[in-house]
């Protein structure tokens, strides 16, 4: 514990004033709070009502929740068998905890790697033999990251009201974001507070946007007059004139009086220049996201070649690493060491290269003459009920049923 002398003196006081209005970026980091260079202090709550930057977290974040994470036994002649009854796929794709289910713990996590700098954290709960048995998602500005000086292994505190308590890193699950820019192994630059500026910029130019449609500060059109009009006059004319030509009278003509001409406003070059600035702060935090700029609603690039290979692209690029983020804690945190050899975490991606139907049944057709996959696992993967004859792997377009024909010659 510090203490703090109880004598104030008046320039220590201005000094603290003025420390408080223009806080050091240490203190504003304590708070979450990054100011970016558009003068705007950009904190994860604050970027999140940025329409772009809350669908591109929410896309990465999804996808990661809608793909199961299986555990899998590897065998001695190198094939695998689902592992359902492991506990690190039950946590993470049953029920985390009695008040979360898996996938939405996943889907946090993400998220919170994603928009805070510590990253997402996970409490693994055990019981008397030491055994994981629910996850509990911990707040991320409640956490501070401690490191031994001696062996570099870190350990959690988490504050609570006036008090705080440690949590030991194999109870920890702590997903980080994948970064080559974070030097600090255990935490460094979440991706939203590296797009600071391209974010603070979006939230400028809302703001901007906001302002002036709220003040009407651009009417649709002017009507000038080569003499100065009284107020009544003016007042006339524009009631008359918008009778003529708005409400259920829109478009008819309109009799101007006094030499009245009516000049229609037009976006100018400003304006232009305004929505590019905007379309290029979307594309900068797709950019920092690593995610298509589709993904934020911006189809102004998408093209049918494009679109095609769009979900391979995002799978590959995008979601990769995080997927093997969360493989390799899951793996280190709720598989023991002595089992890992035989044991293992993977996702499984089918659910995000599911094309269109005519692709799906060209494929499909492709394996079965292939004797790769059986009928029963393609009406699997088209959500049908296994046939009783459907686990034998054969090509149904060269195999001859003998029996039946065998049959058919003796009815006749």
């Amino acid at each position: 514990m510090f203490g703090f002398g109880k004598k104030e003196t008046a320039a220590a006081t201005a000094d603290e004033q003025r420390s408080l209005a223009s806080p050091e970026g240490w203190l504003l980091e304590l708070f979450g709070a990054t100011p970016s260079a558009a003068g705007i202090v950009v904190t994860p709550e604050s970027a999140l009502k940025v329409p772009a930057v809350s669908a591109g977290v929410r896309a990465i974040a999804e996808a990661v929740s809608i793909l199961p994470l299986h555990a899998y036994t590897r065998a001695a002649d190198g094939s695998r068998e689902r592992n359902s009854d492991h506990i690190a796929s039950q946590l993470l794709n049953g029920d985390a905890n009695p008040w979360t289910r898996g996938p939405q713990l996943r889907e946090l996590l993400t998220a919170d790697a994603i928009c805070y700098d510590a990253g997402g954290f996970a409490e693994i709960v055990r019981d008397g033999d030491g055994k994981p048995r629910e996850l509990h998602r911990i707040h991320p500005s409640t956490v501070t990251i401690e490191i031994d000086g001696l062996t570099g292994e870190p350990r959690y505190r988490v504050n609570i009201g006036s008090g705080s308590r440690f949590i030991d890193f194999s109870n920890m699950l702590h997903l980080r974001a994948p970064s080559p820019l974070c030097l600090n192994s255990v935490s460094g630059k979440s991706p939203l507070m590296q797009a600071k500026d391209a974010i603070g910029l979006l939230i400028t130019l809302q703001q901007h946007a906001c302002r002036l449609f709220a003040n009407g500060a651009r009417p649709s059109g002017i009507l000038s007059f080569p003499q100065r009009l009284g107020a009544e006059v003016a007042k006339r004319i524009k009631a008359s004139w918008q009778a003529a030509t708005s409400g259920n009278a829109a478009g008819g003509t309109a009799v101007l009086e006094e030499g009245g001409k009516w000049e229609s406003l037009q976006f100018t070059s400003v304006d232009a220049q305004f929505m590019e600035i905007w379309a290029l702060a979307i594309v900068e935090v797709a950019r920092i996201l690593r995610v298509p700029p589709v993904l934020l609603m911006d189809y102004s690039r998408q093209t049918w070649a494009n679109a095609e290979t769009g979900g391979q692209q995002f799978l590959t690029y995008s979601l990769s690493p995080w997927l093997s983020r969360w493989e390799s804690e899951v793996t280190l945190k709720l598989i023991a060491p002595e089992d890992r050899t035989e044991i293992y975490v993977e996702h499984l991606t089918d659910a995000l290269l599911k094309s269109d139907f005519a692709s799906r049944a060209t494929a499909y057709s492709a394996y079965r003459a292939a004797g790769v996959l059986t009928a029963n696992e393609v009406r699997a993967g088209l959500n049908l009920p296994p046939l009783p004859d459907g686990n034998v792997l054969q090509n149904p377009y060269t195999t001859t049923d003998k029996t039946t024909k065998t049959e058919g010659n003796a009815d006749e």
